[in-house]
């Protein structure tokens, strides 16, 4: 059961990393960045709820043990 969770949790995380990625990339586009800038605000935005989610993760673990 808490493998099941811990999956769903990982794939919510991601998607929601991937949604902020696209609206980034999205709004670097209307403001006038070029594709390769564009995909490396997109992939820097990733990265850092990536890192967000990870860090919070670590800190509700330290709080909870």
């Amino acid at each position: 059961m808490a493998v099941v969770v811990v999956l769903l949790a990982t794939a919510l995380v991601i998607v929601i990393a991937l949604l902020a990625a696209a609206v980034a990339a999205k709004l670097a586009r209307m403001g006038g960045a070029t594709y390769p800038a564009a995909l490396t605000n997109a992939a820097s935005t990733f990265a850092a709820v990536i890192t967000l989610a990870a860090a919070i993760t670590g800190a509700l673990a330290a709080i909870l043990s």
